[in-house]
């Protein structure tokens, strides 16, 4: 678990690549302060594994599946990426609960100053729209945001200078896609109401049931 509390921007270093997934080393030094192999470090919001790391640098195994659903895919050498060491208990939670299990991503297609803040609009699929909600919690490439505007094909959110300084969001252009894990108590919901709904069309099956349908 994971706070989206960026503790540092690190660099991507190289990539090598397999036929559907990836091995990719990132530059970083905060984040690998007490680190041990098998550790888990949130990048750019996804949850990854470091399997090898120095005085100055890890590297993580990307499987397919992230691949396809996450942005890491367009990851170039030298490219910024948010990262964030595993919550420990007792830590403060100044963000919010933050798995690294990324839903999909969004496209960014606006950026708007407003003194001290910048809006930021993304826009992205019904499938993660539903799960946000105005005023809820959202992670954007591993960055704990509050959710300030929704409608039915965009987002916005409102970051501050600290925000800014922090994490890779302000250095992004219009276009650029980015990982988005919604607040996972939404889908917990709909996952227990789901399966309440078919256990209860499935106590409704008698005989009289299946005499209208044409068993008998």
């Amino acid at each position: 678990m994971f706070t989206g509390l960026v503790e540092e921007i690190g660099k991507v270093e190289s990539i090598i690549k397999s036929t559907k997934s990836s091995r990719i080393t990132i530059k970083a030094n905060k984040v690998l302060e007490g680190v041990k192999l098998g550790d888990s470090i949130c990048t750019n919001g996804v949850c990854l594994t470091i399997n090898f790391f120095d005085s100055g640098r890890f590297s993580v195994d990307v499987m397919a599946e992230t691949i396809r659903r996450s942005n890491l895919r367009n990851f170039s050498l030298g490219d910024e990426v948010n990262l964030e060491r595993a919550l420990r208990l007792g830590d403060r939670l100044g963000g919010h609960i933050v798995s690294g299990h990324i839903d999909g991503t969004g496209t960014i297609v606006n950026f708007q100053q407003e003194d001290n803040a910048v809006w930021i609009t993304v826009a992205t699929s019904s499938e993660i729209l539903k799960y946000i909600v105005q005023r809820g919690s959202i992670a954007i490439d591993g960055v704990s945001l509050t959710v300030a505007y929704i409608d039915d094909s965009v987002f916005k959110v409102s970051i501050v200078p600290h925000t800014k300084h922090m994490t890779t969001l302000i250095r992004k252009k219009v276009g650029d896609r980015v990982n988005l894990e919604c607040d996972m108590i939404g889908k917990y919901i709909e996952r227990f109401i789901g399966a309440k709904d078919q256990t209860s069309v499935k106590n409704h099956i008698d005989f009289d049931f299946l005499s209208k349908h044409g068993f008998s």
